[in-house]
């Protein structure tokens, strides 16, 4: 059961956004806050275990300031240090209480971040923590024209519910200690290497899964051309409804409906229309599933009778009983995925889900020539840059990361990325990539290997084996500016797009095929009526 065509732009809206990785982000820039000396620490999330009465409890993450001395990495090189409340509770003139390197317990307001820290040090004070008049946490920068900023205790900023909490149990005579340190993020996570492994394979498999079905299709119409029958004639079309060649217009046009649809997901996120992705999302992993699954057990001569074998179904025409036996366990498993999405181990069902609808779409869509993959693949190179940074001086904040992360909508993220945990991260999060990533590119890979096959080109003297490469070697640059970049989401097709792009011009310009790729972008069939036709002509003279 194929694809339609009616829902195929829904379906592709959804898939081909958000184009970008990323991961969860530990250190945080900002601009409206400007660095100078005394005052030029990168804000990062700082770990503050608690112990109450010697028995470890809560752990809570706050966000360390701009100034102060860096943090310890390590938990275990942290010291249990007291901590006292501030008398007055701004802690902005003299602590009544005298301090003798407890950490301190203050409530932010009536004077700035850097004088409170200051008058906490002078204090006695190891430490500060400021407790935030909102749930959420802030930058802490320092002030114009401020020129204390020699401080050597380090400022932490804490939520709100977690601050009131410790202020509490203290006011219960509780003895309450810390340990404070900001854990650095490994140089590269496993998460990283696995998710370019899977985003690799998900377009060499579609690659060649596209191929054979082109080679498949150019045996039927050579079998055609050679009987023209009535019986042929009418079902000379049949192997292509299921195929959809993008055109000219619509590779211009993509930029536009993306970035609509972008935009209506920034504005609209919340948890209701993350359900309603969810939704769509699982109908066209169902789909995915369903179109990959029947495919691979038809390679079984067990199954292949199944499906070859088909039922006349309202509405959905013939269907065979191997797509009937398949189509109970592909909707079982995107349902259950759906409503246990947010347990630990719900990604492998998402990513199972993402992987197979990948596929089914680079099978199904096509760039027909390498004109049509140029305008497409710079069309969206563009689209990728802009909502990543530029939209930034529009929305103040990248609506390409944050539709991608799911700010607003109190989920982990939209459905239509693949995601793996990061492993070894003490931060934990997810290491993503947008289907756009994927399916943008692929549809020019899975392009080389259809010219191949069809030209009779081997692995060495085609074009599949460099579009792969270069693709590989754009995603993995994409993963070293990914950590050079302190995990801020890039645009993957910022680094991928002139890789496998450049390298297939620059490579069809020296074999000399770029006029015919770029035109044609399949290799000349001759018609057999003509040879026969100019071979009995031959004969007759």
């Amino acid at each position: 059961m194929d694809l339609p065509r009616s829902v195929l732009p829904l379906f592709l809206a959804l898939l081909l956004f958000p184009s970008t990785v990323f991961s969860g982000d530990i250190v945080h820039q900002d601009d409206h806050g400007p660095k100078k000396p005394g005052c030029d620490n990168n804000f990062v999330l700082v770990k503050i275990q608690t112990l109450i009465d010697g028995v470890e409890d809560i752990e809570i993450v706050g966000v360390g300031a701009r100034f102060g001395p860096t943090l310890e990495s390590k938990e275990k090189h942290a010291n249990h240090t007291k901590v006292a409340l501030a008398d007055p509770p701004d802690c902005c003139s003299k602590p009544k209480n005298k301090l003798t390197g407890e950490v301190i317990l203050v409530w932010r307001g009536n004077c700035s971040f850097t004088t409170k820290t200051n008058v906490a040090e002078d204090a006695g004070a190891s430490a500060i923590l400021i407790i935030n008049n909102r749930t959420d946490l802030i930058k802490m920068v320092c002030e114009e024209n401020q020129t204390d900023l020699e401080i050597a205790i380090p400022a932490v900023m804490l939520p709100q519910d977690a601050g009131t909490s410790l202020e509490g149990l203290l006011r219960s005579n509780s003895n309450v200690s810390v340990q404070i340190y900001s854990p650095r993020r490994p140089a590269v996570d496993v998460a990283e290497v696995f998710l370019w492994l899977m985003a690799v394979g998900t377009i060499f498999c579609a690659s060649y899964w596209s191929a054979w079905s082109a080679k498949e299709a150019a045996n039927v119409r050579e079998s055609l051309l050679k009987d023209d029958t009535a019986e042929h004639q009418h079902t000379q079309h049949a192997g292509y409804s299921g195929m959809v060649d993008i055109s000219m217009t619509s590779a211009i046009l993509f930029v536009a409906f993306a970035s609509c649809f972008l935009v209506m997901l920034y504005k609209l996120m919340s948890f209701w229309f993350i359900e309603v992705l969810v939704v769509l999302f699982c109908i066209g992993g169902v789909e995915g599933l369903q179109t990959c699954t029947v495919a691979l057990l038809s390679c079984f001569r067990w199954f292949q009778h199944a499906g070859e074998t088909f039922i006349e179904l309202p509405v959905l025409g013939a269907v065979s009983y191997l797509t009937l036996a398949a189509s109970p366990f592909c909707l079982a498993f995107a349902v259950v995925w759906a409503v246990f999405r947010r347990v630990s181990f719900a990604w492998i069902g998402q990513d199972i889900l993402g992987i197979t609808l990948i596929i089914t779409v680079l099978q199904i869509v096509r760039v027909p020539n390498l004109k049509v993959g140029t305008v497409l693949l710079t069309c969206a190179f563009l689209y990728d840059i802009f909502w990543v940074f530029a939209s930034k001086l529009w929305f103040q904040e990248s609506v390409m990361i944050v539709v991608a992360r799911g700010d607003r909508s109190g989920e982990d993220g939209i459905p239509m990325l693949l995601k793996i945990p990061r492993m070894f991260d003490p931060w934990g999060g997810y290491s993503v990539i947008g289907f756009g990533d994927i399916i943008l590119p692929g549809l020019l890979v899975a392009f080389s290997l259809r010219y191949d096959w069809l030209a009779k080109k081997t692995l060495r003297c085609g074009y599949f084996i460099w579009a792969m490469s270069a693709y590989g070697l754009g995603l993995f640059i994409t993963y070293v500016a990914l950590n050079l970049m302190d995990g801020h989401g890039q645009p993957a097709l910022l680094y991928i797009v002139p890789f496998t792009l450049g390298t297939f011009i620059v490579l069809g310009k020296k074999r000399g095929d770029l006029q015919h790729l770029w035109s044609v972008g399949e290799p000349h069939f001759p018609c057999p009526h003509v040879q026969l036709q100019s071979s009995s002509s031959f004969k007759d003279s």
